[in-house]
């Protein structure tokens, strides 16, 4: 007896290190959160029509893009990563931009269950959904000027050449690709924020001290150049982001197609089937 009792505390001292390292392994991908799910290349994203938001109409979760950071919704939280394949962060809901929470709950591809009932073109109903402190905090959310919609961010499309083994895990090997590929400055205050909470400038550095641009309205904020000498550059990278976009809503025009087809399909079966009732 006196034998398995010295032996007792041996045991529980190899088995607590095993039991550490499951639950570290299962739930936390320093420095981010893994959130089970894997983009093993970059995804094909689409503008959400109306909205400065690009959304995934391929992708196997409720997956956007928006002011240079990329955001998922899945199992009640919000997470956001300036890269398509995380590490991603979690976003308190008071720290999420509104025109993410705006876009509509049919550009959802993984809605969760309480989404069951809402109208597919409205957003989801945020404010029943997280309570009145919620939106006390954020009064006025889902009302704005259409017309002073902001422009849309270009999309950083020089990650599509780092999958597999070259996409970059730690952040500083990510924010130093960032800092010389991607010259877009974000315009969200809340965006801004983010960049701030994770320890990046929102912009790439430029030498010296330059005066702040003026502030002129959402619509006709432009992202702001770097250096001198980049110019050819910057121009280059907008018209490549044009080039996308356009490609972007011509696979919205067809999506939409296809789904007012699929809708006027569903209403011929259902009109069959009151004319041939079993």
């Amino acid at each position: 007896m006196r034998s398995l009792l010295l032996a007792l505390p041996l045991l529980l001292g190899t088995l607590a290190p095993t039991q550490a390292a499951i639950s570290v392994g299962i739930g936390i991908s320093v420095p981010g959160v893994n959130i089970g799910i894997n983009m093993p290349a970059y995804p094909h994203l689409v503008p959400v029509p109306g909205y400065p938001v690009y959304y995934a109409p391929t992708a196997n979760a409720n997956y956007f893009f928006y002011d240079g950071l990329y955001w998922v919704y899945r199992d009640d939280i919000w997470y956001q990563s300036t890269w398509y394949n995380g590490p991603w962060q979690s976003a308190d809901p008071i720290a999420v931009p509104l025109f993410v929470l705006r876009v509509p709950v049919r550009y959802y591809r993984q809605p969760p269950i309480y989404f069951r009932g809402w109208a597919s073109t409205r957003p989801p109903r945020w404010g029943e959904h997280w309570g009145r402190d919620w939106e006390a905090r954020r009064p006025g959310w889902d009302r704005w000027d259409r017309r002073e919609r902001p422009v849309m961010a270009p999309l950083p499309t020089y990650q599509r050449t780092y999958s597999g083994d070259r996409y970059p895990r730690e952040l500083e090997q990510q924010h130093s690709i960032r800092s010389e590929k991607y010259r877009y400055q974000p315009h969200d205050p809340v965006t801004q924020q983010a960049f701030e909470r994770r320890g990046q400038p929102a912009a790439p550095s430029s030498a010296g001290t330059a005066k702040p641009a003026p502030q002129a309205s959402p619509r006709a904020q432009v992202p702001m150049t770097g250096p001198p000498g980049e110019a050819g550059s910057q121009r280059e990278q907008r018209k490549a982001a044009r080039v996308e976009n356009r490609s972007a809503e011509q696979q919205t025009r067809a999506d939409e197609k296809a789904l007012a087809k699929d809708k006027r399909q569903e209403a011929k079966d259902l009109e069959r089937g009151k004319d041939n009732p079993q």
